[in-house]
């Protein structure tokens, strides 16, 4: 019948969400939210987005602010208006000038055995 790769969830602006949000299609974030954020699939961040929570998609498009961790599985594109407060991490980064990042970065295959200094 319907088909799941065309599902689209929009947080429009004005509209508030708390608490964690799980997806499984795209997600297009204009409003604000605060919690956690997971999708299998895309997330974009609109310029009028304000997110506090840790991310997770499997790519992700921002324009907005983002005030926690994002982790993204494929490719992590940060727009000239986009400002994050958090820890990233993604495969592939895209900073275009005038984005603003606050925290560490950790691109490629980030995980195993790279923290060399936790040997213990």
């Amino acid at each position: 019948m319907a088909s799941h790769s065309n599902q689209e969830t929009i947080i429009a602006q004005g509209v508030k969400v708390e608490g964690d949000f799980v997806s499984q299609g795209d997600v297009i974030i204009d409003g604000e939210v605060s919690g956690s954020i997971q999708t299998a699939t895309a997330l974009k961040v609109g310029e009028s987005a304000r997110i506090r929570a840790s991310i997770a998609a499997d790519s992700a498009v921002v324009a907005g602010i983002i005030e926690g961790n994002v982790s993204v599985a494929g490719r992590l594109e940060l727009l000239e208006t986009s400002r994050v407060v958090g820890d990233i991490e993604a495969k592939i980064l895209s900073v275009a000038p005038g984005a603003t990042i606050n925290g560490h970065v950790s691109m490629g295959h980030a995980g195993k055995g790279e923290d060399k200094d936790d040997e213990e």
